[in-house]
């Protein structure tokens, strides 16, 4: 396998390591940022590097369409093509069979995708089914999902320069998922990724199926949370035992004039920033951070392409910060302290949702000193 996972620190679920792929060596947890044609919307590669981020995400059903994977092929791969040194994922196209499903006609079959793109990960065609359907189209997916398996691993042809990744479906029903993830550790292959969530379920769910499959996952293999790119989702899987995660939120809300800061949020459209000549976050060190004002980048959002292209940069340094904070807290054995920090930044008043505090009670993580209101309502019922 093209792959090494060192594991160099943990706290409870939560683990630090070290992901060796052939085209760098990475530290978890991780985020990647969705560059679908292979490109970071108004961002060039050199900048991404500049930032810190360590894999980006490329679509295989859009770059099988445009450019073609027999060019980029032709081209020496995907890496080379975009002038990106770096390690490269590509995803599995299930998930545009759920987007596009109004193009899509799913058989048995399935859909042929190969290795020519050349990322050092690539994960499996699995059926996606959105976690609002319920019924037998449910364990239909899944079973078609291991089947599937089988066949991606007979046809990937270059397993000693790229690593096939398995995904756990089985929608919100623990029996399903259990079965699938049985299945995918079974075939023993170099890292697993949990699908089909982000899709619309409830956050009570939605942690709900990551702790079990995490739980049941290999000690020894990367885990990938699919989809999954707001900075509390990520903390949350992060203490639950998950290592790496995707989403085009950070530049897509980027594109729509919203910046992400500990606090959550900063809507750059609204009128107050127009005067405003503070940076987007003062304890933030990012190029635009350092450069730039909110009144500025108000000027320019929505009318400027300037505008998406450094709320962009300011979103993926974010996120490539708060990727290597949790990596350094578990490795330094101060995770619950920088989890409870984390927390009280975005819920100043302690009113961190209930799903929160449920999943870091699993976690092994005593949260009660920032989310008051919560604790004050268990001690009057005890």
């Amino acid at each position: 396998m093209a792959l090494r996972f060192e594991i160099l620190g943990r706290f409870n679920r939560a683990r630090a390591a070290q992901l060796t792929l052939p085209h760098f060596v990475c530290q978890t947890p991780l985020f990647m940022p969705v560059g679908t044609q292979g490109t970071i919307k108004g961002l060039a590669t050199s900048q991404l590097e500049e930032i810190g981020c360590q894999i980006i995400l490329g679509n295989t059903y859009h770059l099988a369409l445009r450019p073609t994977s027999e060019l980029i092929d032709e081209l020496g791969g995907l890496h080379k093509f975009m002038n990106w040194p770096r390690a490269l994922l590509t995803d599995s196209g299930g998930f545009q069979m759920v987007s596009l499903l109004h193009l899509a006609d799913i058989t048995e079959k399935g859909v042929t995708f190969q290795n020519r793109i050349g990322a050092d990960i690539i994960m499996a065609l699995d059926d996606v089914v959105k976690t609002t359907i319920t019924g037998p189209r449910i364990e239909e997916a899944m079973y078609r999902t291991l089947r599937w398996i089988d066949r991606c691993i007979a046809a990937h042809s270059r397993p000693h320069e790229q690593n096939l990744f398995g995904i756990v479906q089985g929608g919100l029903d623990p029996v399903l998922r259990d079965i699938c993830v049985r299945g995918l550790v079974d075939r023993n292959l170099p890292g697993y990724a949990i699908g089909g969530l982000a899709g619309g379920e409830s956050k009570d769910s939605f942690w709900r199926v990551v702790a079990q499959c995490t739980a049941a996952l290999p000690e020894d293999k990367p885990r990938y949370v699919m989809g999954v790119g707001y900075p509390l989702d990520i903390v949350v899987c992060s203490a639950l035992g998950a290592d790496m995660y995707d989403c085009v939120y950070p530049t897509r809300t980027a594109r729509f004039g919203t910046a992400l800061v500990p606090e959550g949020v900063l809507k750059l459209k609204h009128k107050a920033m127009a005067d405003d000549t503070r940076p987007i976050d003062p304890t933030c060190a990012c190029m635009v951070c350092k450069n730039y004002s909110r009144a500025y980048i108000h000027c320019l959002v929505t009318k400027d392409a300037m505008g998406s292209q450094l709320l962009s940069y300011h979103n993926l340094y974010y996120m490539m910060k708060l990727s290597r904070d949790l990596h350094t807290s578990i490795v330094e054995e101060r995770f619950p302290e920088f989890v409870c920090a984390f927390l009280l930044k975005m819920f100043p008043e302690g009113n961190v949702p209930e799903w929160v505090c449920n999943a870091m009670e699993v976690a092994g993580i005593d949260i009660s000193s920032c989310c008051a209101p919560f604790s004050s309502s268990q001690d009057l019922e005890s």
